[in-house]
């Protein structure tokens, strides 16, 4: 209709003669009346509001009342209150011929009965009727009906006209009508009062009011304060001419409902007013609302006023900078700055983007250059231009003949060990060699830490002659990690694989020079400083910076490796491990979309590695995306071969030690792996030579050496020793940047070789923290099983504890355990109950009194630490019955393996890890389940030949080989 697309000012001017138009007229109110509810609003006298009735109940009551009345009916709109009254209110705005309310489409308000929620299919609820309500007729009515449904929905505008008060309400039909009383005005030293429908004594009481001094002089003080009101909207709406017009001709009592209804207030606030019938509160409650409303108004203008003198500055801005533009050019004064703009282009020209790329970007330079630097997007589009530049859309490392023997060599003298893990590799490489482009597996190296899964992916990148980056996927919980932020986004970055293949320049200087370029000339700079200590301190930060400034591999056929794939997570931010099922997956990853990027990437030439402690967590659709390989743990013989051929010369040449200031003896390396460190990895173990290092260089810096400088008759100076006294001389000397530290140790003069003895190894790493004879401590009484468990660090010795105590047959288990041992442990218990007098535990038939007025406690000790797994039911039932038989279980003897209820053994995993683990701890005996033989072969010869590996089909065995002597079960009990 075309009345809907008018003014808001001019719907203010519309509703205030409305009010006008009616003030001369007495309206009569019937003692009953149909009543329209609005949900969270309040309609005043005086006021006027347009509202669309869609609900079956507010079209009855619209049909029935007013439109087939002629529009002469009248109405009873009544407050109501509910739980959303806050969401809803919020969304009704109200106001003299609000035109907000006449759109009435989906998701807009609209009055139903009261107002709709949006949802149709669940109904509002009536929490709660308000007591008054104002009486209100139709000035405009519309009819609607919607094709092809024939719904038909009714435009009502209402004028509010008196208030009344709500005796009593019932139903009639779909919608409700109340027996009224009109609520009058009160004389101003009265409270308000109930009249009949019939308003006879109106006149006499407004003559009182008149009368009363602190009436007249609120009302001076609300015209006042409406006249400043309406001065405001005449500057904003140009009301000119009817200022005094509105003031002089409504009266006062009028005048405050109607500038309330004007403006935006609480729904509490509303009802306040509504319920105001005294005139003097009225006036009060008027005059504190329309202050509120012009002191928002005025914070309002001094916004807007500062907002634009911001753009007026930012404008004139520009037009200066204009001005100097165009002048320098006059003058020829413009090459000493090169442009922004114009570098990109020439960066993109020599980018090598296909054609397609090369399109968009050119459509993005053109928008670019449209822009001025002050706005928003400059800055982004600016670095998304620079970003496709420097990706590396052709350039590739150059792969030289794959030299097998060499590959092999140098895999031998980075790692030692890992015989099936370096054939694998030598196999991946002679593939590649025999087909370049071969799409071959995504290699996942899985195992504890510290066992050389990331030094075995920078091999392969050494081997191929490739580039090498590390991303490190451990706590990346948000896709765009990997996908990139849309640019839409405040702060948007590309994802890490799109960033890693960044060009090394695009950290450069302006002037071209490569970063690593003036890293250098800081290096060489550092080594002339005076002060030993400063220039140490000063080297290593070069040394760090260059290092870090070459992450970015700048070509397209690198090797990446993504560390820690199994750490990543998801929450609702999105789930990375999906988002690597396009990056793993070589018919997909030709055509990788970065969202930032928003181009097709292709990530095809990457050569992909993984590494990862456990398989478990890794989804299964991206496992079955790479090739798992296994890295288990060490031997200790492993390990003492990987000390002393690769740890301790690398921890002497990062400590600026040699041999010639510190040797650790073969034993005490051995010391240190059996009393020291119990892991599967080597990492602790490179820990604890550090720290002897680390004591070496102490006492070697305390001592005043003097390097020589061979045949140069250079001074000589003291570059360790920093503690100088205050008569020391300091005599500075350039040091050639092909020394190294190890030379400059090298050069020092030492009278005596520090060499680590068993009480400089407990001084330096303190008392040992593991000893041999833990197990037979712990097991010296019955109920205590030593079991064989596996984690992500590798396999591990776990003690199961089992004691009884007065109760009523409940089992309690403590250790922070899953629900899957928690299962084991009662399966046991049912078994141990069920076979009680075969194994001398309770007499024949007489199981239940097995746990006679006596409870089972199970303990795992190391309840920080979370349990589960089905590999402990053997050790249960042992503990159990070792508890019920009071019998002592071998000190020397651990198991693993899962039970059924019937007592059969089933196979358990990490078998090589678990007999390593049971090595460390001096165990000789290991029960195993007989389905698990064929994982022995992944043990070490030397490692088996020193432990006796007990195979077990059922339960009757496991006891058998655990127990002093012999078993607790009968001759004659084996079923």
């Amino acid at each position: 209709m075309p009345f809907y697309t008018k003014a808001v000012s001019n719907s203010v001017r519309r509703s205030i003669f409305f009010c006008l138009s009616a003030m001369e007229e007495t309206v009569e109110l019937p003692s009953r009346l149909a009543i329209l509810p609005f949900w969270n609003k309040v309609l005043l006298p005086g006021a006027v509001i347009r509202i669309r009735c869609t609900s079956p109940s507010s079209v009855k009551l619209v049909e029935h009342e007013l439109w087939q009345k002629e529009k002469k009916g009248l109405i009873g709109v009544l407050p109501v209150k509910d739980s959303e009254g806050a969401a809803v209110g919020s969304l009704l705005s109200s106001g003299i011929g609000s035109d907000s309310w006449e759109q009435g489409r989906k998701g807009e308000p609209n009055a139903t009965g009261g107002f709709h929620k949006q949802d149709a299919k669940k109904p509002r609820e009536l929490t709660h009727w308000h007591s008054r309500g104002v009486a209100a007729r139709a000035l405009h009515l519309s009819r609607e009906v919607e094709k092809p449904s024939g719904r038909v929905t009714y435009i009502v505008v209402l004028e509010g006209l008196s208030r009344f008060n709500v005796q009593e309400l019932s139903a009639r039909g779909k919608y409700y009508v109340a027996n009224i009383n009109g609520l009058d005005l009160s004389s101003a030293g009265q409270s308000e009062v109930i009249i009949p429908c019939k308003l006879t004594n109106r006149c006499s009481l407004l003559e009182q009011a008149e009368q009363d001094p602190d009436f007249i002089s609120l009302s001076r003080q609300f015209k006042a304060t409406a006249m400043e009101l309406i001065s405001l909207l005449e500057q904003k709406q140009k009301l000119e001419g009817k200022k005094r017009f509105l003031l002089d001709t409504i009266p006062v009592y009028r005048l405050a409902d109607i500038l309330v209804a004007s403006f935006e207030i609480s729904f509490e606030e509303q009802l306040s007013m509504l319920d105001s019938v005294n005139l003097k509160v009225r006036l009060s409650k008027a005059i504190e609302l329309v202050d509120q409303h012009i002191q928002s108004i005025r914070v309002a203008e001094k916004i807007t006023q500062k907002v634009e003198g911001q753009l007026s500055k930012s404008q004139r801005e520009f037009l200066l900078k204009q001005q100097m533009r165009a002048i320098k050019e006059e003058l020829g004064d413009n090459d000493d700055c090169e442009d922004d703009v114009a570098a990109v282009e020439r960066k993109m020209q020599n980018a090598g983007m296909p054609p397609n790329i090369w399109k968009l970007a050119q459509r993005e330079l053109r928008r670019l250059k449209k822009m001025q630097p002050q706005q928003p997007g400059y800055n982004s589009s600016c670095v998304y231009l620079e970003l496709l530049a420097d990706l590396p859309w052709r350039k590739v490392s150059e792969e030289p003949e794959l030299d097998l023997k060499a590959a092999k060599v140098s895999l031998d003298r980075d790692h030692y060990g890992l015989l099936k893990v370096k054939q694998r590799i030598i196999e991946y490489l002679a593939v590649r060699k025999l087909k370049p482009d071969a799409q071959g597996p995504v290699l996942c190296f899985v195992g504890p830490p510290g066992v050389g899964k990331t030094s075995l992916a920078s091999s392969i990148a050494s081997a191929l002659s490739k580039k090498f980056i590390r991303i490190s996927l451990g706590g990346v919980k948000d896709e765009a990690d990997i996908r990139g932020h849309r640019r839409t986004y405040i702060g948007s970055m590309p994802g890490r694989l799109i960033d890693g293949l960044k060009w090394y320049c695009s950290h450069g200087s302006k002037n071209g020079m490569d970063t690593n370029d003036t890293y250098l000339k800081h290096f060489i700079a550092c080594q002339l400083l005076p002060s030993s200590a400063t220039r140490v301190l000063l080297l290593q930060c070069c040394r760090f910076a260059i290092s870090s400034s070459a992450k970015r591999v700048a070509v397209r056929n690198p090797v990446m490796l993504l560390d820690e794939i199994d750490k990543t997570g998801s929450d609702v931010r999105g789930d990375p491990a999906s988002a690597l099922l396009e990056v793993l997956d070589p018919e997909q990853n030709k055509t990788f979309n970065d969202h930032y990027l928003n181009v097709p990437f292709d990530l095809s030439k990457v050569t992909f590695v993984a590494t990862a402690n456990r398989v478990q967590p890794i989804p299964p659709p991206l496992l079955d995306r790479m090739e798992v390989i296994e890295l288990l743990g060490y031997t200790p013989e492993e390990k003492l071969k990987i000390a002393l051929k690769h740890l301790i010369p690398r921890v002497l040449e990062q400590h600026g030690l040699s041999s010639q200031f510190l040797q650790i003896p073969e034993g005490i390396v051995k010391l240190i792996i059996q009393r020291y460190t119990r892991e599967a990895g080597v990492r602790n173990l490179e820990r604890n030579l550090a720290a002897l290092a680390r004591a070496a260089a102490v006492k070697v810096a305390e001592k005043d050496f003097m390097v020589h400088l061979g045949k140069d008759n250079h001074p000589k100076t003291s570059l360790m020793n920093t503690r100088l006294v205050d008569t020391a001389e300091v005599e500075m000397e350039v040091i050639p940047l092909s020394v190294d530290s190890q030379g400059i140790s090298n050069s020092f003069s030492s009278a005596s070789v520090m060499i680590i003895d068993e009480a400089m190894l407990e001084k330096v790493l303190g008392p040992p923290r593991f000893d041999e004879k833990e197990t037979a401590d712990r097991v010296a009484t019955p109920g205590i099983v030593v079991g064989l468990v596996w984690t992500t660090f590798g396999g591990d010795v776990q003690f199961i504890e089992a004691t009884a105590m007065a109760g009523k047959g409940d089992l309690h288990l403590t250790g922070q355990l899953g629900d899957v041992i928690k299962e084991s442990a009662h399966i046991a218990l049912t078994w141990v109950r069920a076979r009680a007098a075969d194994l001398n535990l309770s007499t024949a038939g007489d199981h239940i009194g097995l746990l006679e007025k006596q409870d089972i406690h199970i303990h795992f000790p190391a309840g920080a630490v979370p349990k589960d797994g089905p590999s402990a039911g053997i050790t249960l039932v042992t503990a159990l019955v070792s508890l019920f038989s009071q019998r002592k279980v071998r000190a020397d003897t651990a198991m693993t393996g899962e039970m059924t209820l019937k007592g059969l053994v089933l196979p358990v995993g990490g078998i090589k890890d678990k007999v390593l683990a049971a090595n460390r701890y001096g165990i000789k005996r290991v029960i195993l389940p007989e389905r698990n033989s064929k994982d022995l072969a992944e043990v070490p010869s030397a490692i088996l030949a020193g432990m006796e590996m007990l195979l077990v089909k059922r339960i009757e065995d496991v006891l058998e080989h655990a127990f002093e002597g012999a078993s607790p079960s009968k001759p004659t009990s084996k079923l």
